[in-house]
């Protein structure tokens, strides 16, 4: 669903997307638009962010890091000859295994960090505002939405670790993948 909010006479575009979807049991076309929607929307809103919020850099980071770290995976899955990016089973790492694995914490931390955003493009009054500023400030008061900042910090900061820890396995498994090849030749 795409939804146009207008704001301090600013026009502003935010997606909110309700996934979920079970890769299983759709097509690669499904498959590939979902996670192509998913970064998208993400990024219209991190850009969107990145105008509201001094150091607009923050933004502009997690974006590149989400992008970044999804293109890499969804590369080495294709290397790999895997049937879905969230096929992690053989990764070493808890964390990744335990994200992909259980989909409630996996939405969890989606929803969080989507959430996160949407709050933080909620609060901003002007642009010379800093993110430090306005979440300590709200978070000093007992409100429905210094609760949901704080709930959903937990998630989102979660989400930016596992895309680390994506990129970083997709990685070297791009490496292997080029190394394995050299030896065959």
């Amino acid at each position: 669903m795409l939804m146009k909010v207008v704001s301090n006479g600013r026009l502003n575009i935010i997606n909110i997307k309700v996934s979920g979807s079970n890769h299983a049991a759709v097509s690669t076309f499904g498959a590939v638009l979902d996670m192509v929607t998913d970064r998208i929307s993400t990024a219209c809103l991190l850009v969107v962010l990145s105008q509201l919020y001094k150091p607009g850099l923050i933004f502009l980071s997690l974006l590149a890091l989400d992008i970044g770290s999804h293109w890499f995976q969804m590369y080495s899955t294709f290397l790999a000859g895997k049937a879905s990016h969230k096929d992690v089973k053989d990764s070493t790492n808890w964390l990744f295994r335990a994200y992909y694995g259980n989909r409630m914490f996996m939405a969890y931390c989606c929803v969080s960090c989507e959430v996160l955003y949407l709050i933080l493009f909620y609060l901003a009054e002007n642009q010379t505002e800093t993110l430090a500023d306005v979440l300590s400030s709200n978070l000093q008061k007992i409100t429905l939405v210094s609760f949901l900042i704080g709930t959903s910090l937990f998630g989102w900061a979660t989400k930016q670790i596992i895309n680390v820890i994506q990129m970083k396995t997709a990685a070297d498994m791009c490496v292997l993948y080029d190394i394995d090849k050299k030896h065959k030749h």
